[in-house]
């Protein structure tokens, strides 16, 4: 698929998961939605392409490159919190909030932009240690406990693995979470 098919399939995804019915509500909600995984060789124009869109839409664009996260940026830290249960008290485990679903927060109080795109890169990339983390993100938009904010749409991308050494063959189980959009340097004019 060239350049512009690719941007255009990818805008028209987006408007469809920004559409409200009549109640305001999402026709599709945000956990039935398919992340996009867009694939193709390095310098081809994912990154440029995601940038367009989400000017032409008028809304944000939060763009990550996953190759330099790891699970504790993703997750957020670990603290320990107080806390009782069953009238016995306990110290336990919570995580702070996710870096990237912050960002976003940080976005939408400095742009007042409410609705966007978190572009997640090289996401066929990511360590073994954060690919169960992707996972249930691409299918419930969590982060440890952060819910992706309503209005945003996760579209990812990748290089295929003649071009990166670094690139995981993903699983049937990814796959069925992503809906693919190839994009080839033949077809780019």
């Amino acid at each position: 698929m060239n350049i512009k098919k690719a941007k255009k399939q990818i805008a028209d995804t987006v408007r469809a998961y920004l559409e409200k019915d009549s109640y305001g509500r999402y026709v599709i909600p945000q956990h039935k939605q398919r992340p996009l995984f867009l694939m193709g060789p390095p310098g081809i124009g994912k990154t440029e392409i995601m940038a367009q869109t989400a000017a032409e839409l008028g809304i944000g664009l939060l763009s990550y490159s996953m190759t330099h996260h790891t699970r504790q940026s993703a997750l957020g830290l670990p603290i320990i919190k107080h806390k009782s249960f069953e009238g016995k008290e306990y110290d336990a485990s919570e995580y702070t909030m996710s870096e990237i679903i912050a960002a976003i927060y940080d976005m939408m109080s400095l742009t007042g932009v409410k609705n966007g795109i978190l572009f997640l890169d090289e996401i066929n990339c990511v360590s073994e240690t954060l690919t169960p983390i992707m996972l249930q993100f691409l299918q419930y938009k969590v982060f440890g406990g952060h819910k992706l904010p309503e209005g945003w749409v996760v579209v990812t991308a990748g290089n295929p693995p003649e071009y990166n050494s670094s690139v995981r063959e993903f699983d049937i189980v990814t796959w069925d979470r992503l809906k693919r959009i190839d994009v080839d340097r033949k077809s780019v004019v």
